[in-house]
């Protein structure tokens, strides 16, 4: 059995460290990648340009960025959440003012060289800011409804800013991970079933205020054959490539549907189509058993943790990655509507890349110092 470490010990050396992080979750997160890439070779009919190459570089760097993530001490993480969460909420609102424009969406700030994505970095500031205000709660304050004002705002007033920008996708994984958070923590369902009916019940008045394309995806998803070479293309292309897969695939770059451009964004959101095309049913379940493993290991890293900030923010971590798999993975396959969520380290994309390996890194950071005592309010007990 592990002793539990005392607080000088949890100050253990940078080498110590480094040994100590989970490396069966490294070579999971490695293979996975390596299929991305794999993909996006693919993807550029057998070319490392312009997206494998980047990608591989890009998985480099959050792979550093992972690691040092994970030498920071957990306590370390709970006291500055409140900052990290500060700071990524002014870069949100500095998009509404100077942000670049993409794709039709303004959702990125411009730093010379590279571009960042702020509502990519909330879904991992807004966890931690939730693990470090359920943390300071007992289980009957929780109970409190006034208690809940101030983590629902912490979610609903990013969300907004990210719906305005708009990217219905990134304010759907907001609302969902922070409504998993409440009932991590202890939130009672009566509540949820409030909030439920009061969402239900502001449908309409939500309605008003979604933009046109995303009204037409709604109605593409209620009828995706009503617009064919319009509205649901996108939708009605991605099921005829994973139907014609089959079980096996087509072969790794052979793939018609994709490489002949009737799949669109093959290399960023519908990049699941084209690797069930190629690689059929069978590589389609190998992908999502990886995705599984990970969770798993993320839920035993919670678990096996003695602090509840750490439990609640190992549980945060391992709960977004299970939406980007299961938004992105229902969505190509038109069970949901389209909405702009990337695939988890298989898709094209520096932020989602960096974001994702820096949650891993503070989930590896749990797993190193799990046994380091952090009170309620954050001190030294238990």
């Amino acid at each position: 059995m592990d002793q539990p470490l005392d607080y000088g010990r949890s100050r253990q050396s940078i080498a110590v460290k480094l040994l100590s992080l989970n490396w069966g979750l490294v070579l999971l997160l490695g293979v996975v990648a390596a299929i991305g890439i794999a993909m996006l070779y693919s993807a550029a009919n057998g070319n490392w340009q312009p997206w494998a190459a980047k990608q591989a570089m890009r998985f480099g760097v959050a792979a550093l960025v992972m690691v040092a993530a994970a030498l920071v001490d957990l306590r370390t993480w709970l006291r500055i959440a409140y900052w990290f969460y500060g700071i990524v909420m002014v870069l949100l609102i500095a998009v509404e003012i100077r942000g670049a424009v993409g794709m039709g969406a303004q959702r990125w700030i411009d730093l010379g060289i590279i571009q960042i994505q702020p509502s990519e970095l909330m879904k991992i500031a807004a966890m931690m800011a939730l693990a470090r205000y359920f943390n300071g709660l007992t289980i009957e304050e929780t109970a409190r409804p006034l208690r809940l004002v101030v983590p629902a705002l912490l979610v609903l007033f990013p969300a907004a800013l990210v719906l305005k920008q708009p990217d219905l996708g990134t304010a759907m994984m907001l609302a969902l991970g922070g409504a998993a958070m409440f009932f991590l923590a202890g939130v009672r369902l009566w509540q949820f079933g409030l909030v439920i009916a009061g969402g239900v019940g502001a449908v309409p008045i939500a309605w008003r205020f979604l933009r046109d394309y995303q009204k037409n995806r709604i109605y593409t998803f209620l009828d995706p054959e009503n617009d064919p070479l319009g509205a649901g293309y996108h939708s009605l292309q991605s099921k005829i490539a994973i139907g014609s897969g089959g079980i096996g695939g087509k072969g790794f770059l052979m793939g018609t549907q994709s490489h002949l451009s009737f799949l669109p964004e093959r290399q960023t959101d519908f990049i699941f189509t084209m690797l069930a095309e190629e690689w059929g049913l069978i590589g389609g379940l190998v992908l999502l058993g990886l995705y599984l493993l990970i969770v798993v290991y993320g839920y035993a890293i919670a678990f096996r943790c003695r602090s509840h900030f750490g439990r609640l923010l190992a549980l945060g971590i391992t709960v977004n990655l299970f939406l980007y798999v299961f938004i992105n993975t229902a969505m190509v396959m038109g069970l949901i509507p389209v909405v702009g969520v990337p695939l988890p380290l298989i898709s094209y994309g520096g932020t989602a890349m960096l974001t994702v390996m820096f949650g891993f890194g503070v989930l590896m950071s749990v797993y190193i110092h799990r046994d380091v005592r952090i009170g309620r309010f954050g001190d030294g007990g238990e």
